[in-house]
């Protein structure tokens, strides 16, 4: 199972990379067609919100498995191990809530965004915020597994706290931080 999760976020992640590829190449491209040569596609224009809208939901699953959303824990983590669990149950009860909410406003939505068509490319609209349907889900899944382990008692004392900060991790583990400053040295 956890290798079936690990391929689905590394193709979000591959997901990720081609957006933005794409959205640098339609913008960019346009600009030195409009510039250089008094021309541009319509069609980039439309296509790179389309993939801003996709690229940021899905930057949005990926930075709730990773827990790198910001969060505040300066109360939490001075907190006894009763309300640690009190906070953190009532914030990932919060939090499926909110997940629950966007699937259903984009169920109900569903049926306009299926009849209505983008002015250019002309697809569906569904195709572009149907995305609801797969970031709430996908986000509901984290907040129930992260409940159970807590109501069951398989959560760890330091995952109470769900926020990670870079002060947090050893040097090694920081983005580009390994061989920069030798262990117990003061940069």
């Amino acid at each position: 199972m956890r290798k079936a999760i690990d391929a689905f976020f590394g193709l979000l992640e591959l997901l990720v990379v081609l957006s933005l590829v794409a959205m640098v190449i339609m913008v960019f491209g346009n600009v030195v067609l409009r510039y250089g040569f008094n021309s541009g596609i319509t069609v980039s224009d439309e296509m790179s919100r389309y993939c801003f809208i996709w690229l940021t939901y899905i930057g949005a699953m990926i930075a709730m498995r990773e827990r790198a959303h910001l969060g505040v824990d300066t109360l939490v983590k001075h907190l006894p191990l009763a309300g640690k669990k009190v906070c953190l149950f009532t914030s990932e009860a919060l939090m499926l809530l909110c997940n629950g909410l966007f699937i259903l406003g984009t169920w109900k939505m569903h049926e306009l965004q299926v009849t209505n068509v983008s002015p250019v490319v002309g697809i569906s609209m569904i195709w572009i915020y149907g995305v609801g349907y797969v970031v709430g889900g996908v986000m509901a899944l984290f907040n129930v597994e992260v409940l159970l382990r807590l109501v069951t008692g398989r959560l760890r004392e330091e995952e109470l706290v769900q926020v990670v900060e870079s002060e947090d991790l050893p040097h090694s583990e920081l983005p580009g931080g390994e061989g920069l400053v030798e262990e117990g040295a003061r940069p």
